[in-house]
């Protein structure tokens, strides 16, 4: 058993201890797959006569998509999660079907309207799964995030390109097709929080005045934060549209509190909230009408008021309700009686059919999903893929919650739609995305890093890097030599003795606290990417899918150079995800 050991190359040892599982994901795509067309050949079983080609097309886009990005996680993200994309097509595929099943009833085209968006969606995760080796190279465009979260926000309010569609407007008309980015802005804020919030935790949690239990940040540190919850807010009071302003700050608020771990941003922005929606319901005659609307939904007057009543509330809970704990089975039941079954209440469609127990099994593969990604966010070794996927994580929880909790009147309804499963192109896009983002990152988490007795290059890479510390030093010395010389020539002052001296000798005393070039060159920052030592890292040696190297530390090769003093060359190794191999 040793001698074959001692033949693998560490690569090989760390493989067999942190196994891809690409073939427990392409099993369960199968499953996932077979689910979505399943419950499309369920919805109307007599259309398999008819030459309806609809649920030939859609398997074939779930099945090849699924595949393509399979093999596209093989090549490029071989250690991501495996369930995730199971998930996300079974979900998509339960979408496809619902919308297919309500179309039947009210002479739409919806359905084929997801398909072809499901394509272009699946078509886009794959691109990033592709070009996006390393999540950590959006740390980059943190601050080009921002700006462009507000160019997004702000194109539905440009004459000739906004359109207003049920008293809302948040779409934008190109080619005759509407799209929301609205949708795309919640990624590129999430990466912006993500990036701002990993470079600046510690100023947030410790520099501004301590107010009792409470330690308040300094204005200067948080006002990019506020300045994106200020541009949000604004946009979307003037578009009208209470959900995405609701899933804007709820992503604000899950953000700060993941980076400072403090409750007490919570209880401020529970207040916030409470003090925003007393004073919107006072201005802003939609939001009154919302909250009417869930406050006396079962009042005749309200239900009857167009617009603004209640009727699609009400009408949704009579679906849940007469669905049961099993449902009324797909294709027998009458969802097309509430407006908008097939986008903002798609969940009452599901109810209603499949019951209790159907609608439980479709929050179970959210809630599978979402913990998926926070486990991604638990393994990643660095700040930013830490906060980018928890965050990105609870955005589809955020509006989840507003989606169930609208169709069930535990809240007001906000018109959000159900990530994955809602007739829309643009919410399905930027959900794709996220899921994509979220198997990249979830690739790096699980990824083993080979670790071990030095190598010849890792001796070298210290050397440099030591090298680079001594030249550091020296600069520093002279930079304050010569600071003091220049003080004593500028001025001198004069003391009892006539003798002069330096008017400021405290600098002297003190070490400078500019940080060296040379030493911020040397030393990797948490992002990985663009330092010498981190691209490479000192005695971190990329694995064998050639990917970008994980965070390496000098810290880190000077443990393998001890490591290498008590072995002797040739003898077992370590791997981070595993044990002694």
């Amino acid at each position: 058993m040793s001698a074959t050991a001692g033949t693998r190359s560490p690569e090989e040892l760390a493989e067999a201890r942190q196994k891809p599982r690409r073939l427990t994901e392409l099993l369960l795509l199968v499953v996932a797959v077979a689910i979505g067309v399943g419950a499309n050949i369920l919805v109307d079983p007599d259309q398999l006569g008819t030459g309806d080609p609809h649920i030939l097309v859609s398997g074939l886009v779930l099945g090849i998509g699924a595949l393509l990005l399979h093999l596209v996680l093989r090549l490029r993200a071989k250690y991501a999660d495996p369930y995730v994309l199971p998930i996300v097509v079974a979900l998509n595929g339960l979408g496809i079907a619902m919308i297919h099943r309500i179309d039947l009833t009210t002479d739409q085209s919806a359905a084929q309207s997801q398909v072809l968006w499901t394509a272009l969606a699946m078509s886009a995760a794959g691109l990033v799964l592709w070009f996006l080796r390393d999540h950590r190279v959006l740390r980059r465009i943190t601050y080009i995030s921002l700006v462009l979260s507000g160019l997004l926000l702000l194109l539905p309010l440009l004459p000739g390109l906004g359109v207003e569609l049920n008293g809302a407007r948040i779409w934008i008309s190109v080619g005759g097709r509407t799209f929301q980015p609205g949708e795309v802005a919640k990624i590129t804020l999430a990466v912006f929080f993500a990036g701002y919030l990993s470079t600046n935790r510690d100023l947030i949690l410790l520099a501004g005045k301590k107010i009792g239990p409470v330690r308040l940040p300094r204005f200067r540190d948080m006002a990019p934060m506020f300045a994106a919850w200020l541009v949000a807010i604004g946009v979307l009071v003037f578009q009208r549209d209470l959900g995405s302003a609701i899933l804007f700050f709820g992503l604000f608020l899950a953000m700060i509190y993941l980076a400072t771990s403090r409750l007490s941003w919570i209880v401020i922005g529970l207040l916030l909230v409470a003090v925003g929606g007393f004073f919107a319901s006072r201005i802003f005659g939609h939001v009154a009408a919302r909250l009417d609307s869930w406050l006396n939904a079962f009042d005749p007057e309200v239900f009857n008021r167009a617009p603004g009543g209640s009727a699609q509330i009400v009408q949704g809970l009579f679906g849940l309700s007469s669905g049961g704990l099993f449902g009324q089975g797909l294709g027998q039941g009458r969802p097309d009686l509430v407006s908008y079954a097939n986008s903002d209440m798609i969940i009452t469609a599901f109810g209603e059919e499949l019951g209790l127990i159907g609608l439980g099994a479709i929050l179970m593969l959210f809630f599978l999903f979402v913990s998926r990604g926070f486990r991604a966010a638990l393994g990643t070794r660095d700040a930013f893929g830490k906060l980018l996927a928890a965050g990105l994580s609870a955005v589809i929880v955020l509006q989840l919650f507003v989606v169930v909790g609208g169709v069930t009147r535990l809240i007001p309804l906000t018109g959000l739609t159900t990530p994955f499963m809602s007739a829309g192109g643009s919410s399905l896009l930027s959900n794709w995305i996220i899921a994509a983002i979220i198997l990249a990152i979830s690739h790096t988490a699980r990824r083993p890093v080979v670790t071990g007795p030095a190598t010849e290059a890792d001796l070298a890479e210290v050397a440099a890097y030591e090298a680079a510390l001594r030249e550091a030093s020296r600069r520093d010395e002279q930079e304050r030599a010569e600071r003091r010389e220049r003080r004593r020539g500028a001025g001198r002052e004069t003391d009892g003795s006539g003798r002069g001296r330096p008017a400021d000798d405290r600098t002297a005393e003190r070490p400078a606290a500019r940080p060296d070039t040379a030493r911020q060159r040397a030393v990797p920052d948490d992002t990985g990417v663009t330092e010498p030592i981190a691209a490479a890292g000192p005695g971190g040696r990329r694995g064998p899918e050639d990917g970008p190297a994980d965070d390496g530390t000098p810290t880190e090769a000077m443990s393998r150079l001890t490591d290498q003093d008590r072995r002797t060359p040739g003898g077992p190794r370590r791997t981070e995800n595993g044990g002694a191999s």
